[in-house]
């Protein structure tokens, strides 16, 4: 993507971050900057959530954009699993994460996976994934519809722009999976400041013409 409605929006709430394929391992601290990954909830719960008995999915509480994670990235690729902790995050760590993941299990493994790689403690962790997270205005009509609708991929990727200051296309992507809408991944400057161009995360973007944008429950 590359000017603000020119740009062509590929898919991938369980894939790894929008890049290459990750590294095992890694050094924490040391990457380029964050991807704010927000996974569409109904696509969620249609494909995966209501097999899994995921209590996100109960009638009531299936909400629309949730946290996926936050996670670090190199400008090529990204790590995982960096080892900074070998406990998992205490009670009070956990404490900070309610409210920003849909569940504790998604914030335990979401620590793991790349809350390690931060050079983080868990607690300022998932304090800054609160923090990236309360900066990013969902759009209106996205703030979880009624009713399902279709929309461009592209068209979806306007709205956040337009209810973003300082975001363009070229700093996010628009995924999806079986046709439906599946995350939109927000890039972030490492101190979370801002947002910041990330060429190959935008290249994962949905190339469908529309996906299908469920309803919440």
């Amino acid at each position: 993507m590359r000017a603000l409605v020119g740009a062509v929006l590929a898919a991938a709430v369980a894939a790894g971050p929008a890049a290459a394929q990750g590294r095992g391992g890694g050094e924490p601290g040391a990457f380029d900057f964050y991807v704010l990954a927000l996974s569409w909830s109904p696509t969620y719960c249609a494909l995966t959530g209501e097999r899994r008995n995921d209590r996100q999915c109960d009638p009531g509480r299936n909400p629309g954009f949730v946290v996926h994670g936050l996670w670090p990235q190199y400008d090529r690729g990204f790590p995982s699993e960096c080892g900074a902790y070998s406990r998992s995050p205490s009670r009070p760590a956990l404490a900070e994460a309610e409210g920003v993941f849909p569940s504790e299990g998604l914030a335990r493994h979401e620590w793991r996976q790349h809350g390690t790689c931060s050079g983080l403690d868990p607690a300022a962790y998932f304090r800054a994934a609160r923090r990236a997270r309360d900066a990013v205005t969902i759009p209106a009509a996205l703030s979880g519809p009624s009713q399902p609708s279709r929309a461009a991929p592209i068209d979806i990727a306007r709205q956040f722009v337009a209810a973003n200051q300082g975001l363009r296309p070229d700093m996010m992507a628009v995924t999806c999976k079986s046709g439906q809408l599946e995350e939109v991944r927000i890039c972030f400057s490492k101190d979370l400041r801002g947002f910041t161009p990330c060429p190959e995360v935008a290249r994962q973007n949905c190339r469908a013409g529309e996906v299908t944008v469920g309803a919440g429950r």
